[in-house]
């Protein structure tokens, strides 16, 4: 997953330390996201209902902006108040997302815009690898981590706001976690709950979480679109010339002339991926080449 680059907006929030000699944390929202503009509604239903649908497009920068929400809006460990005897136990604010590197790249990339080392404010927890301080606020999680953390924590006490993203993958573990959270929100209203989704299936999502108040409330933000040259190479394969060989001669084309950028490779299921990532290494000569199945779900090395 990569992030374009975005100006700070000045659109910003500052927030006092939870702990004596931490330093303030300062919130921007870049004005290029087109979730930046739905802040104000955003907070404003975050706050009135504990379920709220946020419905955007590819590109609305719903996945990072999102925490720094609930952040502004007081949520999470570095909003916590000491205690009497000084410590701060305050609560987390976990966001899912359906694979392992989309949870690792955007803890990096909010922390990154906090201005804050990973782990210290936002970190990561996934098979294998925690990357969380114990006074983190922010905890991005594959949907599986969290699923599994109800076996000890049956309430999820340790979050004040959970945000379940992608959810229009709709996987076993989602569609899991999405019954579990409805079932838990009358025993914890203190609970609050953002919901994000494409555009397709908003609707049912937000019938799902339906309360005394009526559907839980659907916000729409817009995506950001990017002009795509398409080009058409044939392929035959031969005893000689196989996929292999065709992708390499594909990013040989698009390379010319030393063009920046990355290269996606869409194939059609994890096993075509082990032979391709290697040869696309050798002969892409340093272009970072990533294989990802064609149904979305990639490998367990992604």
């Amino acid at each position: 997953m990569s992030f374009p680059d975005q100006r700070p907006s000045e659109s910003s929030s500052t927030l006092p330390p939870a702990a004596p000699h931490a330093r303030p944390l300062t919130i921007e929202f870049p004005e290029s996201l087109p979730v930046s503009g739905k802040r104000e509604e955003i907070m404003a239903a975050i706050t009135k209902h504990q379920v709220v649908i946020v419905c955007g497009e590819t590109g609305s920068g719903k996945t990072t902006q999102l925490p720094k929400i609930a952040l502004a809006l007081g949520r999470g460990k570095c909003n916590a108040k000491p205690g009497k005897d000084g410590k701060v136990r305050g609560q987390l604010i976990g966001h899912t997302q359906p694979r392992r590197i989309a949870a690792s790249s955007v803890a990096k990339r909010i922390a990154e815009e906090l201005n804050t080392p990973l782990g210290d404010v936002v970190g990561f927890k996934v098979r294998f690898q925690d990357r969380l301080s114990r006074d983190a606020s922010v905890k991005l999680m594959t949907d599986g981590i969290l699923l599994a953390e109800t076996q000890t924590d049956p309430l999820l006490k340790a979050y004040d706001t959970i945000i379940i993203d992608e959810a229009h993958e709709r996987s076993l573990n989602i569609d899991f976690l999405l019954g579990y959270i409805r079932q838990i929100l009358p025993r914890r209203p203190d609970l609050k709950v953002i919901v994000t989704s494409a555009t397709i299936d908003a609707d049912r999502f937000a019938r799902h979480f339906e309360s005394a108040k009526g559907p839980a409330p659907i916000i729409y933000v817009s995506g950001r679109t990017f002009p795509v040259e398409q080009r058409y190479r044939p392929f035959e394969e031969t005893r000689d010339y196989g996929l292999n060989e065709a992708i390499a001669d594909g990013v040989d084309e698009l390379w010319q002339g030393n063009a920046a950028g990355d290269i996606l490779v869409f194939l059609p299921g994890e096993p075509a991926q082990a032979p391709v990532a290697p040869a696309g290494d050798a002969q892409c000569r340093g272009i970072a080449a990533v294989c990802a199945a064609q149904s979305g779900r990639a490998g367990p090395h992604l």
